[in-house]
């Protein structure tokens, strides 16, 4: 640090964080010029409690790593151990799946479009938002039971259908969403306030976005083609032509900036609206359960050995879940990757240079979710600094803890 910077500590606790993060800045004047990155204030353990319960019971744990993403983890980890078991989905319950995590898009993007508002100071575009997001927390709560954590997804399709009674409601809440499409572009993307404070603002080229290994919207709006629903299509995808959006299919051009990330979010809810729509016109009939005992599927799982990955494109990008089945009812391995964990480094480009009025609207721009991704910080008991363990290290403390819990 040179005589004419200074630095400025934000967070763990900040009023424009909503979860605990810590950065490191090193300030000129009223320009960034570098900044650190402290995560590690928010491991909860999810995959450590995970091995110490059945598949079944994991699936409950998955859904509850993000409320916002409440059926995003369950969809990777179900798909994760349907491939490691061999088990086929019903086409029906392959169509509910997709239309719940469509409508878990919705709410999500528009969530985020409060929340970016929010940190502008326009707390009356906060209000608008979050007033027309309502419309498909009501119909999650038809459709699952809950706003959140719908306890939809089950190994081998879904636990509940889709009646003929509800198709009417969904079908309302398309024409919501069609007409309240409209009122979202015309605030977020024609207001000249919010084209000010978000235009050349947080940019993350092309190039940086690549070599960073960004998922999602954040990846998007900086060009970068990304989409699991498009690059590898699975479920109900497979049937449509999904195309991953870009900033210029509404103003021509990418820049990569935050104004870019909310032309992306906006498109995205027409997108989701119009997937859900062509899966309720095309909705299989059949079965929504490749086995419907409970006790019959467990044992089948604990007879089970393989690895498998599941992918799914959640709203802020591309969630990964790996397990590894051998014998017993717990898995052996399993691994969750989060798209913040992607996103987290894209920090660093998109803060370089600007304003610190700017760092709350930058910071919110890639939807982070840190209870997501955080992983433990090692600490030495005696010194209480953090510790780096090279691979060498990390593997023969590995094999030391394999040993512990095989005897």
């Amino acid at each position: 640090m040179s005589k004419s910077t200074y630095k400025v500590p934000i967070g763990p606790i900040h009023p424009s964080l909503e979860e605990p993060m810590t950065f490191n800045f090193e300030i000129s004047g009223e320009k960034i010029k570098s900044i650190d990155l402290a995560p590690g204030d928010n491991h909860r353990g999810i995959e450590f409690m995970g091995r110490n319960r059945n598949i079944i019971q994991i699936i409950y744990l998955a859904e509850r790593i993000c409320g916002i993403c409440s059926a995003s983890h369950p969809f990777a980890f179900c798909r994760a151990v349907e491939n490691a078991a061999g088990i086929s989905v019903p086409p029906r319950a392959e169509y509910i799946r997709v239309i719940i995590a469509e409508l878990e898009r919705i709410h999500s993007h528009i969530l985020w479009a409060g929340v970016a508002a929010h940190e502008l100071g326009f707390d009356s575009v906060l209000y608008l938002s979050w007033k027309v997001r309502e419309e498909v927390m009501d119909i999650l709560e038809i459709l699952t039971g809950n706003r959140v954590n719908y306890g939809m997804f089950m190994i081998g399709g879904v636990r509940r259908d889709i009646s003929k009674e509800q198709i009417p409601r969904i079908e309302k809440t398309i024409e919501y969403y069609k007409e309240a499409y409209q009122k979202l572009e015309d605030v977020f993307l024609q207001d000249p306030s919010i084209a000010i404070r978000t235009k050349n603002v947080g940019v993350l080229t092309y190039e940086e976005a690549l070599n960073l290994a960004s998922v999602g919207p954040t990846a998007r709006a900086s060009g970068v083609k990304k989409d699991v629903r498009q690059d590898q299509p699975y479920s109900a995808y497979a049937d449509m032509d999904i195309k991953a959006i870009t900033p210029d299919m509404f103003s021509g051009k990418v820049n990569g900036d935050v104004y870019d990330r909310i032309i992306v979010r906006v498109l995205e809810v027409k997108q989701s609206v119009e997937i859900i729509e062509y899966c309720l016109n095309h909705l299989p009939d059949g079965e929504i359960l490749s086995e419907k005992k409970i006790a019959k599927l467990l044992g089948i799982l604990k007879k089970a050995e393989g690895e498998g990955v599941g992918r799914h494109e959640a709203p802020r990008g591309e969630v990964i879940h790996y397990v590894k089945l051998g014998e017993g009812e717990s898995p052996e391995v399993w691994k969750a990757r989060a798209p913040t964990y992607n996103n987290l480094m894209s920090w660093v480009p998109m803060l370089q240079n600007q304003e610190v009025a700017d760092i709350p609207i930058v910071v919110a721009s890639i939807d982070p979710c840190i209870g997501c991704m955080d992983r433990a910080t090692l600490v030495d008991a005696n010194t209480y600094q953090k510790q780096v363990l090279t691979r060498e290290e990390l593997r023969k403390l590995s094999i030391e803890k394999t040993r512990r819990m095989m005897q």
